[in-house]
């Protein structure tokens, strides 16, 4: 068991493209006593679709001391067998399944068995990668069906998490965080002209920032990389 001073962070996600980036940045700040990076690969794995494993990471992670950080850098557009959906006709029941298992139940169990972690004084964060496109306020375009529908579930995810977190953790915060169009595998086969992609550091950086300036009033909140609050 480490004897904290700052305590330390948890990364899921982090053999991804941003969960990477945000590993080099983390270590870069050297903000935490240690960085615990969790994925399918690490020691112990943590598979989103397998709820023990998420069980025994996050025992893992409590036995290693105060927890104050918590990352979820993991999510789900498409993979060789299922794409973005561009109309109804789209629809299939296996693809919705799929998002909604990666994209807002697996981060619900993350929550499940890493918020009652957090310490119950001081400041402490969860924040979760949604996506600006699950917002319903904002939606414009249309498609995308399962992702939109995943992402939005998983922002109410948090909301609803947040409120419980506050009685127990009063300066704990909860939160979703758009991170904005980054140059990974997730979203390189729907990059356009003319849109802002960027590096996956960059982005990270971006991250942490918007992070490392939240209050406890924010908790709950869904988050551009920018810093400003995103419509539901």
């Amino acid at each position: 068991m480490t004897t904290s001073s700052k305590g330390n962070a948890v990364l899921i996600g982090a053999s991804g493209g941003i969960g990477g980036a945000l590993l080099t940045a983390l270590i870069a700040q050297n903000g935490y006593d240690q960085l615990l990076p969790l994925s399918r690969s690490s020691a112990p794995p943590l598979d989103l679709l397998n709820e023990e494993s998420i069980a025994e990471a996050a025992s893992w992670a409590a036995s290693q001391g105060d927890i104050r950080l918590v990352i979820d850098a993991t999510g789900f557009l498409h993979d060789a067998q299922f794409q973005p959906e561009k109309s109804w006709k789209h629809l299939d029941p296996a693809h919705m399944a799929r998002a909604f298992a990666i994209n807002a139940a697996g981060p619900a169990l993350l929550m499940k068995y890493f918020l009652p972690l957090l310490p119950r004084e001081g400041r402490s964060v969860f924040a979760t990668l949604s996506a600006k496109v699950g917002s319903i306020g904002d939606n414009e375009l249309g498609g995308w069906y399962s992702y939109r529908a995943s992402k939005a579930a998983l922002n109410q995810f948090v909301r609803t998490a947040a409120i419980e977190l506050r009685r127990r953790s009063p300066e704990a915060i909860c939160v979703s965080l758009h991170p904005g169009t980054v140059e990974t595998a997730l979203s390189s086969p729907f990059h356009k002209t003319g849109l802002a992609v960027r590096p996956p550091a960059e982005a990270a950086l971006a991250l942490l920032s918007v992070i490392n300036g939240l209050q406890p009033h924010q908790s709950g909140g869904f988050y551009d990389y920018t810093g400003p609050p995103l419509p539901w």
